[in-house]
């Protein structure tokens, strides 16, 4: 027998002694039968939205035009539906009109997978399971209830979902619910971004992102969202684990951590570049010169396409910029400096994680890398030394350079810090007041305004 949620049971005793019934419907249901963490508790009763609103002093009508109010019960939320069948979907997502109904099997037949087509009541901790959901759960496997041609008319939505829940799952898709994803992948463009962006972060922090990918591309799904994958299909890569680029993208994905949507992302676009930029030498041998810069700025957007907020996108993008680099012990310190210079304190520990994932999307194996290592010893020792890194952590501002030199505001200024920064990466002794406008001054007078008088 299912364990119903204990702060369930006093809703559905107010519910029930008006007469009403209380189920317990959707995901919840169906992470109790995978043995999986229940989260969201979404209700279903016969009641109207009116009377729920009547029987509970504190509701809020949040979706009340198709049957949803939401409770607030001893400090929660929960949402609650009254039952109900859909009409049209006119625009491929949304019912023109619903009705209310008393049959909690009518409502479960118009939700999308059979999975989520199964409730639980409350009081009596039954289960209905009209579509065989549970069967599909032993069976691994998402299927559409009824029709799946008419599932994915109605709401296009769903056509990601269907992925995503194989992915979060670890299921197979059914092959006729299969099929009639990449007969309807096209209806994916009536999505908006905001929509697809919800869906796709949920599943790229699936331990098996990858596998998602890989469905979205044999049913067509991610020529309509993520054309730019598919242009690194058999453009070679060189790596031991993956045979081409897009292969070679998935795995990346896959090797870098899962709680970080960031990573997933900077680790899957990180050389999206690569066929835009291949270049075949005398001996055969193929280059993809500038392709760190270009992947970026495709990054960049595509993370604006999906309306990803700004801080996220600009952190992939300026990791994707960076992945290049070629660290060797010969570095001396102010190779290192110059480096946490370049990249951005906030950021060196990401880069590396992401250089850790490159190397797994290589090889198919978990490593450590003794370069990569010393590396990350010697940048943490110049993070530890406080040292200046960046403009900012000068002795001096540009306050100081006007006004005790005389440089102008603008292009000037700009060139005369940015030489002082390389001064004291070079010699992080430079770093003083006065030796700074010293250097300021001779560099300024000798390397800018000299040359303009004479």
């Amino acid at each position: 027998m299912l364990r119903v949620p204990a702060v369930l049971k006093p809703i559905a005793s107010i519910l029930h002694q008006a007469g009403y019934c209380c189920y317990l419907v959707g995901g919840a249901v169906r992470d109790m039968l995978c043995g999986r963490r229940v989260t969201d508790l979404d209700l279903a009763t016969d009641a109207t939205p009116q009377t729920v609103m009547k029987l509970f002093r504190r509701v809020i009508p949040t979706g009340i035009e198709h049957g949803t109010v939401t409770i607030l019960f001893k400090g929660r939320q929960y949402e609650i539906t009254t039952f109900r069948s859909d009409g049209d979907y006119g625009d491929g997502r949304h019912p023109q009109r619903v009705d209310f109904t008393r049959s909690i099997v009518e409502d479960l037949g118009r939700r999308d997978f059979t999975v989520n087509g199964m409730a639980l009541e409350v009081r009596e901790k039954r289960l209905i399971d009209p579509f065989d959901g549970r069967g599909d759960i032993r069976r691994r496997l998402i299927r559409a209830i009824g029709d799946p041609e008419q599932r994915f008319s109605e709401d296009s939505l769903r056509l990601m979902r269907a992925v995503r829940f194989a992915v979060q799952l670890e299921f197979s898709i059914d092959a006729t619910t299969h099929a009639a994803i990449r007969r309807h992948s096209d209806g994916i463009r009536r999505v908006s971004a905001e929509r697809i962006r919800d869906e796709l972060s949920k599943m790229l922090v699936e331990r098996d992102a990858a596998g998602g990918l890989r469905i979205m591309r044999e049913t067509q799904l991610l020529r309509h969202l993520l054309p730019e994958l598919l242009e690194g299909i058999g453009v070679p890569q060189d790596s031991q684990a993956a045979p081409d680029v897009f292969e070679h993208l998935l795995l990346t994905l896959n090797g870098a951590d899962p709680q970080r949507l960031d990573m997933r992302w900077a680790a899957l676009l990180h050389d999206v570049a690569k066929p835009r930029c291949v270049q075949s030498d005398s001996a055969g041998a193929l280059h993809f010169y500038g392709h760190d810069t270009l992947s970026a700025e495709m990054a960049s957007a595509i993370l604006v396409r999906l309306r990803y907020p700004r801080r996220l996108t600009e952190h992939v993008a300026h990791l994707i910029r960076h992945h290049m680099f070629d660290y060797s012990s010969t570095w001396n310190d102010a190779a290192v400096r110059r480096f946490v210079a370049r990249v951005g304190p906030h950021a060196v520990d990401d880069l590396l994680l992401l250089r850790a994932a490159d190397s797994y999307g290589k090889s198919g194996r978990r490593r450590a890398d003794p370069a990569i290592n010393e590396l990350r010893r010697r940048v943490a020792a110049v993070v530890q030394q406080e040292q200046a890194l960046s403009i900012r952590d000068l002795a001096v501002n540009g306050n100081d350079l006007q006004r005790e030199i005389g440089i102008p505001s603008g292009r000037d200024m700009g060139t005369v810090l940015r030489f002082l920064l390389e001064s004291v990466l070079d010699d992080p002794a430079q770093n003083e007041r006065q030796r700074l406008l010293t250097i300021a001054e001779r560099f300024y007078r000798e390397r800018i305004a000299g040359p303009r008088q004479r």
